[in-house]
């Protein structure tokens, strides 16, 4: 019988989060919350982008571009999150156009 999720919290630039995770992946949910949260406030400080969803876009961003850059991901997994970055950059330059 698989194991059933629980919900944990996490919190995430000052905001909490309910998330549904097996209790073999609690760990892993809370460093990922744990990096993310880091990457967001580096972001926040850096005072260049405002809006909780833009500063968590920016962070989806720079953490795609070190994944990529890490050559753990396979080729076309590398493709499609590129592609995706580029897309996502596009658009937000021109929504501040």
């Amino acid at each position: 019988m698989p194991e059933q999720p629980t919900t944990l919290e996490v919190k995430i630039l000052d905001k909490e989060y309910l998330v549904a995770c097996p209790a073999n992946q609690q760990k892993a949910l809370m460093d990922a919350a744990s990096h993310l949260d880091k990457k967001m406030r580096e972001i926040r400080t850096s005072g260049k982008v405002f809006g909780t969803e833009r500063i968590a876009v920016m962070a989806a961003l720079n953490i795609t571009h070190d994944m990529l850059h890490q050559d753990t991901m396979s080729d076309a997994a590398s493709d499609l999150l590129k592609t995706m970055s580029d897309k996502l950059g596009a658009a937000l330059g021109d929504a501040d156009s």
